[in-house]
Order: C-alpha cells, then structure tokens, then sequence
C-alpha cells in the first residue's frame, strides 16, 4: 500500500498509520477514535483495554448506522421530489404541447 505514515496516540498508544488520505485527517480520526474511548472508559468498571475497544467500537457502529439510516430517509426524499418535479414538468410541457397546437391549428 502506498502512502505517508501518520503517527497517531490513541489512549495514551502510538500508533503508525500508512494511508493515501491526509495527515491531518487521519489525525481527526485518531482524535475520535480516541475520545469514543475516553467515553467508553468513563463508563466501565473495568479498565480493561479490549472492553473498552470494544464498547467504543459499537458505539461508533451504532453511529455508523444510525448516519446510514438517516441518509437513506434523506435520499428516499430527493428522490420523491425529483419524481414530482419531473412530472410537473412533463405537464407542464404537454400543456405547452397543446397550446402550441391550438395557436398553429
């Protein structure tokens, strides 16, 4: 895999990530990840690293999800109003159809 290696710290862990995307966006990135299992932590009783990664991990799953649901609804809505657009404008252009007729017998 080509790309620059960005060095990330995700709770209180170096990490060395190889990516084509921008350095300041993987950045961003760690930085999420990171506060996602800040939270997580907060949250247990334990301390336990993969408990904590994995609560984080379906938080953020959950997000995921929830983006894709909302967009989905959103999508299904441009899609309804391109639809009644389009049929406006096929009325519309009947009715100049028609007109055009009348005018030019």
């Amino acid at each position: 895999m080509k790309g620059r290696v960005v060095q990330v710290d995700v709770q209180g862990q170096k990490y060395s990530v190889r990516s084509e995307l921008e350095p300041a966006y993987i950045a961003e990135i760690a930085n999420y990840v990171d506060q996602k299992m800040q939270l997580a932590a907060s949250q247990l009783t334990t301390a336990d690293a993969t408990r904590v990664a994995v609560i984080a991990a379906l938080n953020l799953a959950d997000e995921l999800f929830r983006a894709r649901a909302a967009g989905a609804g959103v999508e299904q809505q441009v899609l309804d109003r391109t639809a009644a657009i389009e049929r406006m404008v096929d009325a519309a252009l009947g009715l100049a159809v028609t007109e055009a007729r009348i005018v030019n017998g």
